[in-house]
């Protein structure tokens, strides 16, 4: 059986390769235009060369118009290059095939190479990157699909990594083998995530934000929520309960605190904090024209005697810095460490502040947050965690993700636990109050009144919207989108 034949390889840019039984790769559309990836590395070494030697001898500002001057200089070296690079037949490329080529020259020289197309194709929600040849890419509800390769080998992948990482801007970071981890946000909001060296092969994980302008009404209709829900949020947020909305990864956490932002006053002066830009409210001007955002920055190689990376700034700096700027709110994109106690202490002080935090349920993220707490050091006691919490977060919102794409089901992404915090209870511990609980099929459904249930009401909360045992969801689960 020839490898063209052989269910078991795959096509990588127009290559077999062994894969995993019944998972091909699509052969190229009627009319789509390949490009060669060898001419393209060839292009953009010569082309990065040239341009390096121009900036140098006349600095460019604007990355425009960098952009434009690289176009320029990869015209003329397709041009010079046009007579030599003919198919067996003598006939020389078409434009459609020079125009993709110079598109991916340019996208190696100032985005993600053969990874861009899949970055700038809206309806994906992931792309995941198991070793040069090993692409997986999934949209919102949809199923995992094989793409073509990241890039001709693991150095050559690792390569481009470290060119981006190495790109001046806010988001600069290293990635080397002394930094073998690198997190940093791309020019259109996604975030990646990369691990090399302390692995076989190298990895790399980027989230796309497809949803930014989008408020509680929006995911009513998403089926993340229904109307009573959006409406408990909705008012939870008018009267500045403080809330930490909690899930697994990919549950879709960011989107919600995104959509409860929006519901803030357009006049209100308030923060965001994160370790690279994701909630992009302050990419809103028209919904929050007084955000102040604020993004984390990891520092350089070098360390001082405390093991601090030199310039580096953390959350904890941010969150000190925040309380100093005069804000009704503070929002923290996710928290992950010691943290948490800037973060509670700001909550306690202010009202309605909102941040992520990754927990298997509710009443597990209780503990989680206090476990972070203990992390900033042995000055930090359990009782003073748990007391500090009590008396600082006001609801745990948990998101649940039910994905059944690898047995050909749907994705599902809903709200299935509300809990009020009440204090302390004689066990030093919380109180808490189930407000919504999982329904039948999960989702939550009211099962207790709140003790803030005076505080919602008088922000014009309908307590009716409590009185439906089943919930107010508008379609079965298996329909929801």
């Amino acid at each position: 059986m020839s490898a063209e034949a052989d269910p078991r390889t795959v096509r990588v840019n127009g290559h077999r390769r062994p894969g995993p039984a019944s998972v091909h790769l699509p052969d190229p559309a009627p009319g789509e235009v390949v490009v060669d990836p060898v001419l393209v590395e060839q292009i953009r070494r010569v082309v990065a060369e040239q341009l390096a030697e121009r900036l140098v001898a006349a600095p460019v500002a604007d990355a425009g118009h960098r952009r434009e001057l690289a176009r320029g200089l990869i015209a003329a070296e397709l041009a010079a290059r046009t007579p030599a690079n003919t198919d067996p037949s003598g006939t020389a490329p078409g434009a459609e095939v020079e125009a993709a080529t110079a598109q991916a020259v340019m996208a190696a020289l100032f985005g993600l190479g053969r990874l861009q197309p899949l970055i700038e194709d809206p309806s994906l929600e992931n792309v995941e990157v198991d070793g040069h040849d090993q692409v997986w890419t999934s949209a919102g509800e949809g199923h995992d699909q094989r793409a073509g390769s990241a890039a001709g080998s693991d150095a050559e992948l690792i390569a481009m990594l470290q060119a981006l990482a190495a790109r001046p801007g806010s988001s600069e970071r290293t990635f080397t083998s002394a930094h073998p981890t690198m997190h940093l946000r791309l020019p259109d909001g996604s975030r990646l995530a990369a691990v090399a060296w302390v692995t076989p092969r190298p990895h790399v994980v980027i989230r796309r934000h497809r949803v930014r302008d989008v408020d509680l009404d929006d995911l009513v209709e998403l089926g993340t929520l229904d109307p009573g829900l959006a409406a408990f949020l909705r008012a939870a947020v008018l009267a500045g309960k403080n809330t930490v909305v909690t899930g697994l990864q990919n549950a879709g956490k960011t989107t919600l605190i995104r959509a409860m932002a929006n519901e803030f006053h357009p006049m209100e002066r308030f923060a965001t904090i994160e370790k690279e830009y994701e909630l992009h409210l302050h990419d809103l001007p028209g919904r929050h024209p007084r955000v102040i955002a604020m993004e984390a920055r990891e520092g350089s190689a070098e360390v001082d005697p405390q093991g601090r990376r030199a310039g580096a700034v953390s959350l904890s700096d941010l969150l000190t810095d925040a309380l100093r700027m005069n804000l009704r709110r503070i929002i923290v994109g996710e928290v992950r460490g010691p943290e948490i106690l800037p973060m509670l202490e700001a909550m306690s002080t202010g009202d309605g502040s909102l941040c992520t935090l990754h927990a298997r349920s509710a009443q597990h993220a209780i503990d989680r947050m206090v476990a972070l707490a203990l992390s900033a050091g042995p000055h930090i006691s359990e009782a003073f965690a748990y007391r500090l919490l009590a008396g600082s977060v006001d609801l745990i919102v948990h998101l649940t993700l039910r994905d059944r794409s690898l047995t050909g089901g749907p994705k599902h992404r809903f709200v299935s636990t509300v809990l009020e915090l009440n204090g302390l209870g004689e066990t030093s511990r919380p109180i808490t109050t189930t407000v919504f609980a999982k329904g039948p099929d999960g989702r939550a459904t009211p099962a207790h009144r709140p003790q803030c249930l005076d505080d919602l009401v008088d922000v014009g909360f309908d307590p009716g919207w409590l009185d439906h045992p089943g919930g107010t969801w508008p379609r079965p689960l298996d329909g929801a989108r």
